[in-house]
């Protein structure tokens, strides 16, 4: 494993050295602090600690509500020697609730999201009994921890039947932003507003000029294969000519001059 620097720990040592020997004529600021506080001289590293995944749970037992908590043991897995030390995954549960809803909804990801925040904690204000929050746009987010409110929070409450539930509110409020969005540009168009070209037909031009591009590239290469090939094999006679040319010699007349 080769030997152990203890470089740093001397750091001091070297300082009180050097003052010593007057290559310094003032000691540095820090040199009292570390003698105060050295640092560590544990040479023997810990493995990393295991994080378990915790989930919150309400089971009606006997008519009233008992919050169970459940604990999810992660199989710990052999690692190269290299990675023994590295600090393991901390994973949450609606880590696995996130996962599910943008695959289902992978177009949810290319909306734009606003990740600036006043204090760091604007998530403490919300409350996720209903989807729709003041002060938050409505995204894929708002659906994880929905549905992560309902798992916690109502008796009984499967993954499948929360997931159902937080779709059903989302649908719901995404139908009602179009509807507002269509009635504003329609009353905005009714009062004299022009609206420039949609993303559509922008996107349509510009793959209608790439394509004009694509044939006039296709053009000049099959112009250059034709060149080409020419050049290797000779000009060619015109079709006239090779059928004229072929039926003198099927009836054997063809008179060489």
């Amino acid at each position: 494993m080769g030997k152990y620097n203890l470089t740093a720990l001397r750091v001091r040592e070297k300082a009180l050295l050097s003052k010593a020997t007057q290559q310094i004529s003032v000691l540095p600021v820090w040199a009292d602090v570390v003698g105060d506080i050295p640092p560590a001289q544990v040479l023997v590293r810990n493995q990393a600690h295991q994080h378990q995944l915790i989930r919150q749970r309400v089971k009606q037992v006997g008519g009233k509500n008992e919050v169970i908590y459940k604990v999810q043991e992660k199989k710990v897995k052999s690692k190269k020697a290299s990675r023994v030390f590295l600090p393991t995954e901390i994973k949450y549960e609606e880590d696995q609730l996130r996962k599910e809803f943008f695959k289902d909804h992978p177009w949810e990801l290319a909306r734009p999201r606003v990740l600036v925040e006043t204090t760091g904690k604007d998530g403490l204000k919300y409350d996720w009994k209903k989807l729709q929050q003041p002060g938050k746009r409505l995204d894929g987010e708002s659906v994880v921890q929905r549905q992560l409110w309902l798992l916690n929070n109502v008796p009984n409450m499967t993954k499948s039947q929360s997931y159902d539930i937080a779709r059903r509110e989302f649908y719901k409020l995404r139908l009602r932003e179009d509807i507002e969005r269509r009635v504003a540009a329609e009353e905005a168009e009714a009062t004299g507003a022009t609206f420039g070209p949609s993303y559509l037909d922008i996107g349509m031009n510009l793959e209608n000029q790439e394509y004009e591009r694509w044939k006039t590239w296709a053009k000049n290469e099959a112009q250059m294969l034709a060149s080409r090939r020419a050049s290797i094999v000779g000009p060619s006679l015109p079709d006239s000519e090779e059928q004229a040319l072929g039926a003198e010699e099927d009836s054997g007349e063809l008179h060489l001059e």
